[in-house]
């Protein structure tokens, strides 16, 4: 049987919220590492699976849908996963890692304004191109902006500044007083 710890120390079978949730509590630290194929995979399949869905003219209204239902999917699973990995606190400052992503999600956005601007693309294709364009230019900044945020969240405060040593009210040598 697994043991679950409480905020106070006690051993208990159930887990640290009251209400029976396996979610850990907002003791438990983050130890997500910082990774690049989760990021890069899913917005590649997002892409993948639009492009299925509305290229070619073999398909079914049916399977069209269930597609674009899945790349809707998966596109909310790429969001997901952009913001674990831009929350994420191993690591306090920006890495490597956080670099390539942004530079892969920037190429998806490039390849994809390039697929919008194809003379030989359908019209369906050059609007899925744009769209997913707009998408992973969004999914990019929005990485940026939430990485950003979270590595100033978690730096030290500035050291607040020392106290004079002469009181703001103590009067200057050499001074004539006011009358």
């Amino acid at each position: 049987m697994r043991r679950f710890a409480d905020r106070e120390g006690r051993i208990s079978a159930k887990p640290s919220d009251s209400n029976g949730s396996c979610r850990p509590s907002e003791i438990v630290e983050d130890r997500r590492k910082a990774r690049v194929g989760t990021v890069s995979g899913l917005a590649l399949l997002t892409g993948a699976t639009a492009l299925v869905s509305v290229s070619g003219s073999h398909h079914s209204v049916f399977a069209t849908l269930l597609m674009g239902l899945l790349a809707t999917v998966m596109a909310h699973a790429l969001l997901v996963e952009i913001q674990r990995q831009a929350r994420r606190r191993a690591q306090i400052a920006w890495h490597r890692t956080d670099t390539v992503n942004t530079v892969l999600l920037g190429t998806w956005a490039l390849i994809a304004a390039a697929t919008a601007w194809a003379p030989a693309a359908s019209v369906p294709l050059r609007v899925l191109g744009s769209l997913l364009a707009v998408g992973y230019t969004g999914a990019c900044a929005y990485f940026v902006l939430e990485r950003r945020r979270a590595v100033a969240a978690t730096l030290p405060a500035a050291p607040e500044p020392l106290p004079d040593s002469e009181p703001e009210s103590a009067p200057v040598v050499d001074s004539t007083p006011s009358v």
